[in-house]
């Protein structure tokens, strides 16, 4: 079920804006949810985002945060293009089988990369590991040596990073859902730039005053702390039950579940005791104005607070009108946040790998809630046997919005994994294109 990674209809409002009406080039990529063709470097940056508009895909905690999915941008891109390449040539296109090896692998980059190396404790942003990550594999399927391989990914660190501004306050804003869309097209252009005879680097990361570890990293060495195998697509978590940034899905968990006990006592509460672990206290903990919905969407204060005022938490709740009621900020006001040590502990072990919050309600009138913790998300892999029929439900409510009968044919050839498999890229392409354009 690696399709549930799409948000299809996220597509419709946002990258119409900037895909040129009526590009089309040959062997043109296409575009799941539209009827776009086009160069797979533009298609792969429209592929990503539409991933990851609605930040509500499958997500990597580790000493740093990530999207692993964000890299299907780029392998979807590339398979589409070199599969219409082969046919023209008489050759066989790419089957599904060669897109889920590829996201097994660019999975276990970018996330074993991000165990131990924090990238966000110097202010750069998680997407050059989706960089990173897609430029290997990218460069792979196009027929890479070895050597290009590692002379294309040379160039992805050796890139200007990214900073992190666009995903804090006062700075939070929609970069932050198309970052990774031009992280992955821009391993595409690397990718294809080394494999015309671009020279590599390889003192990218290690020389002195000029390499990335002295110059981004503040002269911390990085570090690979196991093997590459499958252990992230294994372990990899699934935002399932709520669009809200995953340190904080636990927190709306607790929160809904408070909300029958609170939402006629509002007036009655004094205060909102939230305890959490460090990376969300860094990363989403926020008083103050929140400007826009991607301020609001990695806010913690905000998502609880509409978790206990509504019972639930929609991509909607982060527009103006919902943020305007004023028992938003009431509540948020009320929120006191405090660290659990072991909850920061937990969530780096590999056995556990907690995400937890604990939420208890206190009262004018002295009384307070019973204290709702939730250690582990749905998305979380304790939790499969609960997460996977909502994730495949999930799957199918957003391919409603945009594809009515085609639905059924969607979820028969996702749910077989050797149909999946045999399938060839072109015609899962196709499948998920829209003839007629019209949104």
């Amino acid at each position: 079920m690696w399709a549930v990674s799409f948000n299809i209809s996220c597509l419709h409002k946002n990258v119409r804006s900037i895909s040129p009406e009526g590009t089309s080039v040959p062997f043109g990529v296409r575009v799941p949810g539209t009827n776009f063709k086009l160069d797979p470097i533009k298609g792969a940056f429209d592929i990503g985002c539409a991933i990851r508009w609605l930040d509500y895909n499958d997500t990597w905690l580790a000493a740093e945060w990530g999207h692993p999915s964000d890299n299907l941008g780029a392998i979807l891109s590339i398979t589409d293009f070199i599969s219409q390449q082969n046919i023209a040539e008489g050759k066989d296109p790419l089957t599904m089988k060669t897109v889920l090896e590829s996201m097994i692998m660019t999975h276990e980059i970018q996330g074993i990369l991000a165990l131990k190396n924090s990238f966000n404790k110097v202010g750069l942003d998680h997407v050059v590991l989706v960089k990173v990550a897609s430029t290997a594999l990218v460069t792979k399927l196009m027929g890479g040596t070895k050597q290009q391989i590692m002379d294309a990914v040379s160039h992805a660190w050796v890139d200007g990073q990214s900073l992190r501004t666009y995903r804090h306050a006062p700075n939070a804003g929609s970069r932050k859902s198309w970052a990774a869309g031009d992280a992955t097209s821009r391993a595409v252009r690397l990718a294809m730039i080394t494999l015309s005879g671009e020279m590599g680097y390889p003192g990218v990361l290690s020389a002195p005053v000029w390499g990335f570890e002295d110059v981004s990293f503040k002269g911390q060495k990085l570090s690979l702390p196991q093997p590459f195998a499958t252990y992230v697509m294994e372990n990899v978590l699934f935002k399932i039950s709520f669009p809200a940034e995953f340190h904080a899905q636990t927190a709306v968990e607790a929160a809904v579940t408070l909300h029958p006990e609170v939402k006629d006592r509002l007036d009655d509460i004094k205060s909102i005791e939230i305890t959490t672990h460090d990376s969300a206290i860094r990363i989403i903990s926020k008083v103050g104005d929140l400007n826009n919905p991607a301020d609001r969407d990695h806010c913690l204060q905000y998502m609880v607070a509409i978790g206990l005022l509504k019972g639930n938490l929609i991509a909607e709740d982060y527009e103006d009108d919902v943020a305007n009621d004023p028992r938003v900020d009431a509540l948020r006001e009320k929120m006191v946040i405090s660290e659990d040590t072991r909850y920061s502990t937990e969530y780096h072990e590999a056995d556990k790998r907690s995400i937890a919050n604990k939420i208890q309600i206190h009262f004018n009138d002295g009384s307070s809630t019973e204290a709702i913790e939730v250690e582990y998300p749905i998305g979380h892999k304790r939790r499969r046997e609960e997460g996977i029929p909502v994730l495949e439900q999930k799957f199918m409510s957003n391919l409603k919005i945009t594809f009515d009968a085609a639905v059924l044919e969607f979820d028969l050839l996702c749910t077989n994994q050797e149909a999946l498999e045999n399938t060839s890229v072109t015609d899962f392409q196709e499948l998920f294109t829209l003839q007629n354009n019209n949104f």
